[in-house]
C-alpha cells in the first residue's frame, strides 16, 4: 500500500510510524526517533532522517539493530521466519530456492562472518545476483570490524531506500531503479534491424539461466529495457542475438551453416542504479558492440 508524503507529514505521530515503522528491520524506534522532524520535503530527505536516526543512536543500540537483521538463507529462512519483506527480499535472488550444497556454504560463511564480527552479514540482495553476493561475502570477511560495521549500515541505507519507495510516494523520490537496453543495426544495409529475437541470460558461477526475451522492433529496439524499474543486479549477462534468421529473411547469402547465427555479448553490470546500454552493431560477417547511454 502506497501512502502519500503529504498525508505521511499530516498524519498523527502514530499513525506515521505504522505507515512507515516496519521499513527499518524489527526496529519501530527508527520511525519515531524522526516523527517529530515533519514536515519532509521529499521522499528522499524521509528516508535520510530516518537513516540519520540510526547513525546517531548509541553503539549499543545499533548493534542490536543489526544483529536484527536475518542471516541470509539462513535456518529463519528456511523455518519460514523471516518479516515478510525480508522473505520477499531474499526470495528476489533465489535465496529461498538453493540446492543442499548452496546452503551449505551459505551457513559457513554466515558461521564464519559471526564468528569475526559479531553481527549477520548483511547485503541489499536487490542490488546483486548470487554470484556477486558470495563474492562480496569472500571479499568483506577480510575486512576489519570497523570497516564491516560501517558497510553493514550502507548496506542497511540501500535496503531501506527501496522499501521507503515501496511503501511512500511523492516528491523527490530516491534514486533506486537502473536500465538495460539494446538495439540491433545492421550496418550491412545501413538500417536498424527489425524482428531480431534476443535473449538475456544471468550467470551463476558457470551455468546461464534466461531471465528475458525479446524482439527489435522498427527502431531496432526493444519496446521495454531488459531490466527496468528496480535496480540492476550486479554480476555477469550475455545477450544472446539470432542474426543470422535477420539476415536470412533478408536473402542474404551467408553460406550453409551461416558464418554468423547467434551472436554472443558477455558482458557485466557493477552499478545497480545505472544505465547499461549494449547495443549490436552488425552485417552476416562481423559484429561489434560498445557501452552506451
Amino acid at each position: 500500500m502506497y501512502h502519500e508524503l503529504a498525508d505521511l507529514n499530516r498524519a498523527a505521530p502514530a499513525d506515521f510510524c505504522a505507515a512507515v515503522g516496519d521499513t527499518f528491520e524489527l526496529a519501530p524506534w527508527v520511525a519515531e526517533a524522526v516523527v517529530g522532524q515533519r514536515p519532509f520535503a521529499s521522499v528522499t530527505a524521509l528516508h535520510e532522517a530516518m537513516m540519520g536516526a540510526v547513525r546517531a543512536a548509541p553503539r549499543d543500540r545499533q548493534l542490536a539493530f543489526v544483529c536484527g537483521h536475518p542471516d541470509l538463507a539462513g535456518k529463519a529462512a528456511r523455518a519460514g521466519a523471516l518479516t515478510a519483506e525480508s522473505r520477499h527480499e531474499q526470495a528476489s535472488v533465489g535465496l529461498d530456492t538453493l540446492s543442499e550444497e548452496e546452503f551449505a556454504r551459505f551457513h559457513r560463511l554466515n558461521d564464519a562472518y559471526k564468528e569475526k564480527f559479531g553481527f549477520p552479514f548483511i547485503v541489499c540482495v536487490r542490488r546483486h545476483t548470487r554470484d556477486s553476493i558470495l563474492n562480496q561475502f569472500e571479499r568483506r570477511l577480510r575486512h576489519d570490524a570497523a570497516t564491516e560495521f560501517a558497510t553493514a549500515l550502507q548496506e542497511i541505507a540501500f535496503i531501506t531506500r527501496l522499501r521507503i519507495v515501496a511503501k511512500v510516494t511523492g516528491e523527490g523520490m530516491p534514486r533506486v531503479d537502473g536500465r538495460l537496453s539494446t538495439h540491433v543495426l545492421d550496418t550491412h544495409a545501413g538500417r536498424p534491424a527489425m524482428g531480431v529475437a534476443i535473449e538475456l541470460y544471468e550467470f551463476t558461477g558457470d551455468r546461464a539461466h534466461r531471465i528475458a526475451t525479446a524482439v527489435t522492433n522498427a527502431d531496432g529496439r526493444t519496446d521495454a529495457p531488459l531490466i527496468g524499474g528496480r535496480p540492476l543486479p550486479i554480476g555477469r549477462y550475455e545477450l544472446r542475438f539470432a542474426v543470422g534468421d535477420h539476415f536470412r529473411s533478408r536473402g542474404i547469402e551467408q553460406g550453409d551453416p551461416p558464418f554468423l547465427d547467434i551472436v554472443p555479448l558477455r558482458f557485466s553490470i557493477a552499478e545497480p542504479e545505472g544505465h547499461y546500454h549494449v547495443p549490436l552493431l552488425c552485417t552476416p560477417w562481423s559484429y561489434s558492440t560498445y557501452r552506451g547511454s
